[in-house]
């Protein structure tokens, strides 16, 4: 029997401008991220300094990186984005025509998932995450 996982797709967007902006919304319980991936869409990373990382940002409780930060400078477009679903392992990069598959599920609890860069930079990019609920009627939705 096929895995029962779910998809939710984020529509282009510029980075977020030294700041961290809700990407999904994480509703009605915990959901088991199975990959998280962006890829540099419409404009490059421009080529000064700014790095990114994903941020689980819970209804209740504190923040937790879902990777460290990594400096996404001067990414072409096409290039991937993902994490291995270690904690502290940095968002990965990689020249389009493959990408790290993530190696461990995550669970998250209801809130949002965030894109955060720590510059004002131009770029933009598009995101999808697949998952699965981890408590009855918990879902995904880009924000």
């Amino acid at each position: 029997m096929p895995f029962p996982w779910m998809a939710t797709e984020r529509a282009t967007a510029n980075l977020p401008q030294t700041a961290q902006t809700p990407y999904f919304n994480v509703i009605g319980g915990r959901v088991i991220v199975l990959e998280i991936v962006g890829e540099v869409a419409t404009t490059a990373i421009q080529d000064l300094d700014v790095n990114a990382k994903l941020i689980s940002n819970p209804t209740v409780g504190a923040d937790v990186d879902l990777c460290a930060q990594a400096n996404i400078r001067n990414d072409a477009i096409g290039t991937q984005l993902s994490i291995t679903g270690v904690l502290t392992d940095a968002l990965v990069e990689t020249t389009s025509g493959a990408f790290v598959t993530q190696e461990h599920s995550q669970t998250v609890c209801a809130g949002t998932i965030d894109l955060y860069t720590d510059a004002s930079r131009t770029g933009a990019t598009k995101w999808l995450v697949r998952w699965i609920p981890f408590d009855a009627g918990a879902y995904i939705t880009a924000a």
